[in-house]
């Protein structure tokens, strides 16, 4: 049975108690709390819980109250906000903390942990004591990538960006950029460069890529001009090999076009293109033009000395990603963290997926299409033509990769 005593109403026809009835009402219910004379009383209800041997036992009060000042209300509400936004601050802090532990850790431990100091001259200037006032660990920021990779298109560049991704100390950019090779975005300047980077660490390695860059000749003196002691990562496959991927993946971007505006144009066979009717390769059909990377790495190798580029067997990585992968870790100077752990070969997609601690990822469906087949009279003529073209390329690079020839 609840009591209730005599009450006033404000303007708005809430009920409101009287100190005095408030307290005897509070005595009625067993429960103890006094209401100051702004609050609304809605709800008191003493909750009882009935023991083991029958007897009830006397629980806490649930209440539920208002207020009649809307000033007051929202001053209460600025203070819960204010309350909230301080909790969720400490709690951000701490796991920020956390992941930097990890990081210093997990790294070299000589430049991932910031300690800010004070100076304090004493005996005139020279000689200072430096007294350690705290430890800082730095929060995420952007920062412009410290490594890159250039090319080649349809050598693995996607492939090999979310591979080294699952280093902990690298950093990806989410898709390709093309700040350097599209006049539009380089005139947009290297902040909106620098936006486009993910958050990282310091001590993280931020790596971007965008294959285009390697054939693009305005690239080299771009990149130069951001950062001339950049690391440059040029994945390379069979030359041959490389056009007809490109090739499938040229025609289907054009099947796709053909279905959305309902023309149907029939497409021409690899080796209609590749092959010119008299018999000679066709260097003018994009595809076989971007595989004479003879041609464009020296271009780079004018504007970077190459021990900053680093090449990458593309064949070799599919094969076994983790030799590969070690080469790369040296270069950016890494620790080696990467391993066989980290991958599963997928039979039916008949490539490598990646592994990590939390999940696993496939390359999406675009990756890996099947190849139509070609005329292997048309592939052992293109091999015979780039062999003296690969042959310099080995020249530039110093490193025989064993492609056919025939």
């Amino acid at each position: 049975m609840v009591t209730t005593g005599s009450s006033s109403r404000d303007e708005r026809g809430f009920e409101l108690m009287s100190n005095h009835k408030q307290t005897e009402h509070d005595q009625i219910l067993g429960c103890a709390f006094p209401f100051p004379p702004d609050f609304l009383w809605l709800a008191c209800q003493r909750l009882t819980m009935r023991s083991v041997d029958g007897e009830a036992a006397a629980t806490d009060c649930v209440l539920v109250v208002g207020l009649s000042r809307p000033k007051m209300a929202a001053a209460l509400l600025s203070v819960m906000t204010l309350s909230l936004f301080l909790t969720f601050h400490v709690l951000y802090d701490s796991a920020v903390y956390s992941l930097q532990s990890a990081v210093v850790a997990a790294g070299s431990g000589n430049g991932n942990m910031e300690i800010l100091t004070s100076r304090m001259d004493i005996g005139g200037g020279a000689g200072g004591v430096i007294f350690s006032n705290r430890v800082h660990f730095p929060r995420t920021s952007r920062r412009l990538p410290q490594a890159i990779i250039i090319g080649v298109r349809k050598c693995g560049t996607r492939a090999l960006l979310e591979m080294l991704a699952l280093h902990p100390r690298v950093q990806k950019a989410a898709g390709e950029v093309h700040f350097f090779d599209r006049d539009d975005n380089y005139r947009r300047g290297l902040e909106w460069y620098r936006r486009k980077m993910p958050h990282s660490f310091r001590g993280q390695i931020t790596i971007e890529k965008s294959p285009s860059y390697f054939v693009t000749p305005e690239v080299p003196e771009r990149i130069r001009a951001m950062n001339a002691s950049l690391k440059l990562l040029l994945i390379v496959r069979e030359p041959v090999t490389r056009a007809i991927s490109d090739y499938t993946q040229l025609r289907s971007h054009a099947a796709t076009a053909s279905s959305s505006s309902m023309v149907n144009s029939p497409q021409r066979s690899f080796e209609q293109l590749a092959i010119r009717p008299d018999g000679s390769v066709n260097l003018a059909y994009r595809p076989l033009a971007i595989s004479l990377y003879h041609t464009f790495l020296l271009r780079w190798l004018e504007v970077f000395q190459r021990p900053q580029i680093l090449i990458v067997n593309g064949d070799l990585l599919i094969e076994d990603p983790v030799p590969q992968l070690h080469r790369i870790e040296k270069f950016l100077g890494l620790e080696p963290r990467i391993g066989r752990h980290n991958f599963y070969f997928n039979h039916t997609k008949g490539f490598f997926c990646l592994r990590n601690e939390t999940a696993d990822k496939c390359l999406r469906e675009s990756k890996g299409r099947r190849h139509p087949r070609v005329d292997p009279t048309v592939i052992t003529k293109l091999r015979r033509f780039f062999g003296e073209h690969n042959q310099r390329f080995y020249d530039l690079v110093g490193e025989d990769m064993g492609w056919p020839e025939e």
